[in-house]
């Protein structure tokens, strides 16, 4: 019999779980030394090396959830972002980039690359058509967000993960809004599959990290680069994300059902101009998310009628937090562009779709009923 566990929620909380062998306390033991020993040991262990005892445990947790050989914790998302992509690009090397972005990854492409050389480009769409007719000579990497941030844009994993071995490319993609509940990359042909940790992985709105997850030689790669650049996470914090990953099915399974229920119900609102949510039918992308998500996540946008007051309705709003993050178990809201996109110029935000009408909800595990409830009493305060 394998000693393998196969089941979701099992692999949460059991998969690289440390054993208290002094005491059996039925959670993970804390190591929060930052110096170990280096003679007479099996392994030189140092925090920057990714290779404390807490961090390999987590390490193999996320792998474990995500279908892959091994994982890297990092101190942050866009630490896991830049290690990836950079561990992969050099001066000269070129980049397809989905247009549909985090804005952090967008400013970090935008802001940052030229001064290593690196060249980008954005795609018009997220089609394959659109992401093959970037690719040069140069192109080593392709990158993908689906869903995307804010606007919950699907792109197809299978094809372009084709795209990317017919060309000799490495493929990464930002599984951040899915999460491995809900959709598994690796699987679907994908490299890298790369997480803001701080989202559903942490799940509680009270840590910061970044995790990046795949085969061990594409690893050991991001590994080499990571370990110069210093970006790991505090074990005290490895500790706590390990403890929130235990209910991550849990909480994203309700968090996904409840926004099923108020996209739904946005969808029948005339307050409401549009809702962006692959779960619902009348969404482009409908069909694709329906073949490589298992659930359509927690994460919706919606834009609100001119004529509504968009301060109004968020400071109208008593169960649902205006919030700068997403993904805890309360429910969150925020106008990206003022926050997650406020950094780009007003162009490249209506390139991407995002009007200063849009906002996004982050639904927590409240009954929807209160939260439904909730926006349709803020709704009729902005008017």
């Amino acid at each position: 019999m394998s000693k393998k566990p196969n089941g979701f929620n099992t692999r949460c909380v059991h998969s690289g779980e440390l054993q208290d062998t002094q005491f059996k306390g039925a959670v993970s033991p804390l190591f929060p030394s930052s110096s170990y020993a280096y003679e007479g040991v099996e392994k030189v262990r140092y925090p920057r090396y990714f290779n404390t005892p807490n961090q390999e445990a987590l390490a193999k947790k996320m792998a474990a959830l995500e279908g892959g050989e091994q994982a890297l914790i990092f101190g942050s998302g866009m630490a896991a972002v830049s290690n990836a992509l950079l561990a992969f690009l050099q001066a000269g090397d070129h980049v397809v980039l989905q247009q549909s972005l985090y804005g952090g990854t967008y400013n970090l492409a935008v802001e940052e690359f030229s001064k290593y050389g690196i060249q980008y480009s954005f795609t018009h769409g997220n089609s394959i058509e659109a992401f093959e007719a970037h690719i040069k000579e140069n192109t080593k990497v392709i990158y993908i967000e689906t869903p995307s941030n804010p606007l919950l844009t699907i792109t197809d994993i299978r094809k372009i993960s084709e795209l990317a071995r017919r060309y000799g490319l490495v493929s990464m993609i930002d599984n951040t809004f899915a999460s491995p509940v809900n959709q598994n990359p690796i699987d679907l042909g994908i490299d890298i599959s790369i997480h803001s940790a701080t989202k559903y992985m942490g799940g509680h709105s009270d840590i910061l990290a970044g995790a990046v997850i795949g085969s061990a030689s594409h690893i050991e790669r991001i590994f080499q680069l990571g370990k110069n650049l210093g970006g790991n996470l505090s074990d005290y914090t490895v500790w706590l994300l390990e403890r929130s990953m235990k209910t991550m099915g849990l909480r994203v399974r309700v968090q996904s059902e409840n926004a099923l229920e108020i996209a739904r119900f946005l969808d029948e609102q005339p307050e409401v101009k549009q809702v962006f949510y692959p779960g619902l039918p009348s969404h482009p992308d409908h069909a694709i998310a329906a073949t490589q998500m298992r659930g359509f996540g927690g994460m919706l946008s919606f834009e609100l009628a001119q004529e509504l007051d968009v301060d109004r309705f968020l400071k109208s709003l008593r169960w649902i937090k205006p919030s700068m993050s997403l993904a805890g178990v309360e429910s969150t809201i925020l106008a990206p562009a003022k926050t997650s996109h406020g950094l780009l110029t007003p162009q490249a935000r209506r390139e991407q779709g995002i009007s200063d009408g849009l906002l996004r909800l982050s639904v927590g595990i409240e009954e929807y009923e209160d939260l439904i409830e909730d926006i349709s009493q803020a709704l009729v305060q902005a008017k």
